[in-house]
């Protein structure tokens, strides 16, 4: 009996460390698009997350995290209120941004590539991120970027002025 328990504590410890949640302690997530051919930089902040990363067990990992949308921010208020309008991500219907993982590879040293699907505006497609992760203790870095085209997940409308495409980073540190 002594034997089955001390087994069942024994799984139970290894199972905790080998599909541990990570707790997000800090975190950026930037965009960048160009109107008039001039670069407009930006900020979405409110990031929360459930991470289940492990480099040595990637068939265990998983990311799911979403962003507060109302708290979008390009340094120039009215150009912040009409991306928040149902013109663009109509935070009052959708007031956040997901993304969840599918698959996550290594390639190289600390450089790994994520399928995820990236949810804006109720609008799901499956978008790929090359990513690195740094092991600091019991810290980790992640640190990745992608592009989409806006028009994909009905955030404005086609225009001559606004570029489609969009560049958006993520810098995060987990705590094991």
């Amino acid at each position: 009996m002594k034997k089955k328990f001390a087994l069942l504590i024994t799984l139970f410890l290894l199972s905790t460390s080998l599909f541990a949640q990570n707790t997000v302690t800090r975190s950026a997530i930037t965009f960048k698009t160009k109107n008039l051919g001039i670069g407009v930089d930006g900020s979405i902040s409110g990031l929360e997350a459930t991470i289940h990363f492990n480099p040595n067990n990637l068939a265990a990992a998983s990311f799911d995290a979403s962003v507060d949308v109302k708290t979008i921010t390009t340094d120039n208020s009215l150009r912040d209120d009409h991306l928040k309008s149902d013109e663009f991500f109509d935070v009052a219907r959708y007031p956040a941004i997901t993304i969840k993982s599918v698959a996550i590879t290594h390639k190289s040293g600390n450089k790994y590539t994520g399928q995820f699907n990236l949810t804006i505006k109720n609008k799901t497609k499956t978008i790929e991120m090359p990513f690195t992760y740094t092991a600091k203790g019991d810290l980790g870095d992640f640190n990745g970027s992608f592009k989409i085209n806006r028009l994909d997940y009905g955030v404005g409308d086609s225009s001559l002025t606004l570029s489609n495409e969009v560049t958006i980073s993520i810098d995060a540190e987990i705590r094991d």
